[in-house]
């Protein structure tokens, strides 16, 4: 479970080290930024046409291995290609780590199958504190780095964290879940046609890119928009994981006592509150208040939507729960993607207004879920 700690590290890390490459000086490159998103997105779909080879002919264990080895590799290169050097040799080497991010996350998800058949919700929930626990590492590592060590050693010392992964992967043997024991992969799919299915996927696709918006662009915004220091910004950035984490764990305690339509629309209300203050501040003091409101109130959204999928799918098939996830990884990418290219020109203030829209989204499609299950009756 604690691979997740990993996958929310490389996937995190890229929003924590625009500062450090210098994005927030003028004149501002949003564009590049935009690239760099896209590339990590692209190197996530690509892994799924490596991945199941590798399972399938080399095992779960040396999957898992490989693909810890890579980011490590992936993190190296990138080190050697930092500013000054030119932008695409970037995003080439986050091509190939959004690949070893796929490759992990695919195998991370056969590794906890015996866990998900006991506890489908519960696991998937500490899944998720995992991963935010990874994006808080990531960030505090590269703030508390930050002006102290040159920005290549920075790098370098943020692929020890993979090196480490590879080593305890390697010293141990994860047997992949028989596929006869599940449901088959053609089974789930068809599951899935359903409109119900269809709202599920839409919402999770939604829900990371308002985060990932958010989680990508704060410290650029915050720095240019607000005023803030670089180091401030991460600070804040750090804030805003740690809130998000913390109000999932309150949510996974209050969700048996409290009405899941009240908590939605508490929730919802919250992060909209949250997204007009950073939309106005001016200052630190709003920034914080700010985050706080947002990552508290996307919190919830996570926990609410996994014990929905527990209940309505309780089988598991770890391949096609893994595109679930990875479905919802790349929405969480593209969104900040095409923030760059709209922030090439509209301003950085759009990444914060896409955002408040895309909140919008969420609610209407969680409350299109809930007519739905009325309807159908499950």
């Amino acid at each position: 479970m604690a691979g997740f700690l990993l996958s929310g590290f490389l996937i995190a890390l890229l929003g924590a080290i625009l500062p450090a490459w210098g994005y927030h000086r003028d004149p501002p490159d949003f564009i590049a930024v935009g690239n760099y998103f896209l590339s990590l997105a692209v190197g996530l779909l690509a892994s799924s046409a490596l991945a199941r080879p590798l399972l399938v002919r080399k095992g779960l264990s040396f999957l898992l291995v490989f693909a810890s080895a890579l980011s490590c590799t992936a993190l190296a290169y990138l080190a050697l290609v930092s500013p000054p050097a030119s932008e695409w040799w970037r995003a080439g080497g986050l091509l190939v780590l959004g690949m070893a991010a796929g490759l992990l996350n695919l195998g991370l998800f056969h590794a906890i199958s015996p866990d998900y058949q006991r506890d489908a919700a519960g696991t998937v929930n500490r899944g998720g504190i995992w991963y935010g626990l990874g994006c808080l590492a990531a960030t505090l590592l590269v703030a508390g780095t930050f002006s102290v060590y040159t920005v290549p050693a920075m790098v370098i010392f943020m692929a020890v964290v993979p090196a480490i992964f590879a080593g305890l992967y390697a010293r141990t043997t994860y047997a992949a879940a028989p596929e006869g024991a599940h449901r088959t992969l053609r089974q789930a799919v068809a599951d899935f046609r359903s409109p119900g299915a269809v709202l599920f996927a839409l919402l999770l696709f939604f829900q990371f890119g308002n985060e990932w918006s958010i989680a990508g662009w704060l410290p650029l915004f915050l720095i240019r928009r607000v005023g803030l220091s670089p180091k401030a910004a991460l600070l804040t950035l750090a804030l805003y994981w740690l809130f998000l984490m913390l109000g999932r764990l309150v949510a996974v305690a209050v969700l048996p006592r409290m009405r899941h339509g009240r908590l939605l629309f508490t929730s919802g209300l919250a992060a909209l509150f949250g997204c007009l203050i950073l939309f106005l501040t001016n200052n630190a003091f709003g920034a914080a208040t700010g985050v706080a409101f947002v990552g508290g109130g996307y919190a919830s959204i996570y926990p609410l939507v996994a014990e929905a999928i527990g209940r309505r799918f309780p089988y598991y098939h770890p391949g096609f729960f893994n595109g679930i996830f990875s479905l919802a990884i790349l929405g969480g990418l593209l969104a900040p993607a095409t923030l760059g290219y709209a922030a090439a020109s509209l301003g950085v203030g759009v990444v914060i207004g896409i955002p408040l829209l895309g909140t919008c989204m969420v609610v209407a499609l969680l409350l299109l879920i809930w007519l739905e299950s009325k309807v159908t009756g499950r």
